[in-house]
């Protein structure tokens, strides 16, 4: 073998390892980055549980458009009482049946009810179109009302339907359901029904849903990769690291407010397919979203403040950016706005005994 023979082969093994090598260093580089060893047991956010996440509003609304106009089937359940909750006098209460946010028929009766026949003469569905329907007696004992309960007496019973929440206002159709709901149920325990005028009520609906609508806020940040994607593992275990456990959908996790049962202080979710996949690992992320549904978090678990250092933390850690919808970077500058327009908008709903957080604001909200 000649010299030159010799000098190209040479050559040719030293270009086919430089590009062998080239390869395996932008496959490492671009492949989806994976979760700490050492952290390895956080990968058991990637499953669905049952913890304390309370109620997942669906959130996905840029932070600009606040308020937002974005309508949800409601989750609230009229028939549960809200957690932790001890029954008050009826002029004092939130949370139960309030004519706030309620219409409310009184049921009178002659004599006495057991909680056994009310329950029994419940709706099979208490909802009246997309709104919610409650029943709640007056408790002989203890003079308070309650949803019935068995083994329970009660003097007199109301029947309320929800007047607005996010799918719109009370309509004339949802109100009549609701009358032929109520008048079974007070024809069941033998009861008389007053009903309120329905045109005055459908009014106070539509009035009431403007003011829910132009006072709903829902802001979404994006965290975008800059470099290497992200695999599910990585995102949970960072996400874990800042208190943010497994949500009941795949792909999202929730930040858990200080009190068990209530709404999530914040949203975290990322592409379901990636985390369903067989091999999540290989799975590659390139954004996330961070997301607070205000009216449901109470103003002092300063939601906003923690969704700003939850979003920065993330960004530093993961080598990404905080952008809005749209792809546009959101400043300091830009976040103390619209952390300001969130105190006026706290202010604004506690003046009209709908601070957010409080049972009646999340049943409105929702």
């Amino acid at each position: 073998m000649s010299n030159l023979t010799l000098a190209l082969a040479i050559l040719g093994g030293l270009v086919l390892a430089a590009v062998v090598a080239y390869n395996t260093v932008t496959s490492r580089r671009n492949a989806p980055r994976q979760p700490d060893a050492a952290d390895g047991g956080l990968s058991e956010a990637d499953r669905p549980s049952s913890s304390s996440d309370g109620v997942e509003p669906m959130l996905h609304v840029d932070p600009h458009q606040m308020p937002g106009h974005e309508r949800h089937e409601p989750l609230f359940d009229p028939d549960l009482p809200a957690p932790g909750a001890s029954p008050v006098p009826a002029a004092e209460r939130r949370g139960g049946l309030d004519p706030l946010i309620d219409v409310i028929a009184p049921v009178s009766l002659d004599g006495l009810a057991s909680g056994d026949a009310a329950i029994a003469a419940m709706p099979p569905t208490r909802r009246a179109g997309s709104k919610p329907v409650a029943i709640e007696g007056l408790n002989e004992h203890t003079g308070q009302w309650e949803p019935p309960v068995p083994g329970q007496r009660y003097s007199a019973f109301q029947v309320g339907v929800q007047l607005a929440n996010r799918t719109g206002a009370l309509n004339e159709i949802e109100y009549s359901e609701f009358v032929v709901k109520a008048q079974a149920f007070a024809d069941a325990v033998n009861g008389a029904l007053e009903f309120p005028e329905m045109l005055d009520e459908v009014a106070r609906a539509r009035e009431l849903d403007q003011f829910a609508s132009a006072h709903d806020a829902q802001l979404g940040f994006v965290l975008r990769a800059l470099h290497a994607a992200w695999s599910p593992g990585y995102v949970q275990q960072n996400a874990a690291r800042l208190g943010f456990v497994a949500g009941i959908i795949p792909g999202r996790m929730v930040l858990p407010t200080s009190e068990v049962g209530l709404p999530p202080v914040l949203g975290l979710s990322f592409d379901t397919q990636a985390a369903l996949a067989d091999d999540p690992a290989q799975s590659a992320i390139r954004e996330l979203s961070l997301s607070l549904d205000v009216p449901q978090v109470d103003r002092a678990e300063q939601p906003f403040r923690r969704m700003r250092e939850a979003a920065a933390t993330l960004a530093r850690e993961m080598d990404g950016v905080v952008t809005d919808s749209d792809g546009q970077l959101l400043r300091e500058e830009t976040m103390d706005v619209i952390g300001a327009d969130l105190e006026q908008l706290y202010d604004t709903l506690e003046s009209r005994d709908l601070a957010a957080g409080s049972p009646l604001a999340r049943r409105l909200f929702s």
